[in-house]
């Protein structure tokens, strides 16, 4: 709160009116990011305890878990940033991954560059571990990569690594034995045609052009060709619409629009392509909206009817129509086996699951559909033409 001392004693009474406008408004203010959450109900998932069966050597645990893309039921492709060396002895309290410390290891503590990708089955089995690209972090100041992302159009189902740290995108082999391409140049910061800044997600159209957010330092969506080529860009720094504060994530959805979450100005603005189904000419795309409601927008998904939005400050799913009206919110548990700090990327499979990686508290946990719950309210997959 700001506390204004005033010396002229005539001007007392407008002083004293003023605070108390500035009063009302923040609580106003508060009151309507309050009824952003209503309807507020039940999460409509079970969690499933301890799903994620720990693969690190002993002493060390899971590290922020950043991105996670469902290739098949029983492929689930995740990203953590490294690994986190335990304490030693391991404290009695900790149980299977950093939070249950207390610890955020966002902030680094204990961090590893070891072990960043990896592949599990719908059991939470490790099946793979691609550890052989560890090296691409080793010496770098974090956090690291921050998405994992396959095009649905791509008959090589090439995975896509957003590295924002390291200001570039590393494309693989779905079987992660081959490092296809690197977009951007290492190190190097900028805000040209061949570089990013601290790039965040990407999503594909189908006609092959990927939409890059880029990011928290550039504030743009860069247009790429098929050859990971510079075609173009939209938006820029500032308030307006069509302007971003930072460039989290990016979906696509129906009607060609794409959905952009800005989370440090709290909305998700959509763009609209004027040019779609016009072969061979690159992507335009003009503001269409912007959404209000969320306090700290991370990850979106959006399917046919509706978009769902992670979101903290609590810990929540958001879900709205595609006409930008708030439908229903659920809290994530904060305490307990199953608890959350931040749902930073979640994708659902075939049969409903819900798989989401938790940044902070650092691990990936399953959530299956409960028998009772409201179907519009289950997060449905991301939409595919």
């Amino acid at each position: 709160m700001q506390y204004l001392f005033v010396r002229d004693h005539g001007h007392a009474l407008t002083a004293l009116l003023a605070i108390c406008l500035l009063l009302l408004g923040a609580s106003v203010s508060a009151q309507d990011d309050m009824d952003t959450l209503d309807p507020t109900g039940p999460m409509p998932y079970d969690i499933v305890e301890y799903w994620a069966e720990p693969f690190a050597e002993p002493g060390f645990s899971w590290g922020g878990n950043s991105g996670v893309h469902v290739e098949t039921d029983d492929r689930i492709l995740i990203v953590q940033r490294g690994e986190t060396k335990l304490p030693d002895p391991v404290p009695e309290e900790y149980k299977h991954f950093p939070g249950s410390l207390g610890w955020n290891v966002i902030q680094g503590q204990g961090r590893t560059w070891q072990n960043l990708m990896y592949v599990m089955n719908s059991e939470g089995e490790v099946q793979e571990i691609w550890n052989q690209w560890d090296h691409l972090w080793e010496g770098t100041d974090g956090p690291g990569p921050h998405r994992l992302r396959v095009s649905p159009y791509d008959p090589e189902r090439r995975a896509w690594v957003i590295d924002e740290t390291n200001h570039v995108i590393y494309v693989f082999s779905q079987d992660g034995k081959h490092l296809i391409r690197m977009l951007g140049e290492k190190g190097v910061s900028a805000s040209d045609e061949t570089h990013f800044g601290l790039p965040q997600d990407v999503t594909f159209l189908p006609d092959g052009h990927v939409l890059v957010a880029d990011g928290l330092e550039n504030t743009r969506v860069v247009i790429l060709n098929l050859e990971g080529q510079y075609v173009g860009e939209f938006g820029s720094a500032g308030e307006a619409p069509g302007q971003f504060q930072s460039v989290h994530g990016i979906a696509m959805g129906p009607d060609n629009k794409v959905y952009v979450v800005d989370r440090n100005a709290m909305n998700i603005q959509v763009f609209r392509q004027t040019n779609a189904g016009q072969d061979g000419e690159t992507p335009q795309f003009e503001f269409d909206a912007r959404w209000q409601g969320p306090d700290f927008p991370l990850d979106i998904i959006v399917n046919e009817d509706y978009a769902w939005v992670t979101d903290i400050r609590p810990p929540k799913i958001i879900q709205f129509d595609l006409e930008g009206n708030h439908v229903y919110t659920w809290l994530l548990p904060a305490e307990g086996p199953t608890k959350w700090l931040e749902m930073h990327s979640f994708a659902v499979d075939s049969q409903g699951n819900l798989y989401g990686t938790d940044n902070q508290y650092a691990r990936p946990q399953k959530l299956i559909p409960r028998a009772d719950a409201d179907p519009k309210h289950l997060i449905g997959p991301q939409y595919v033409p």
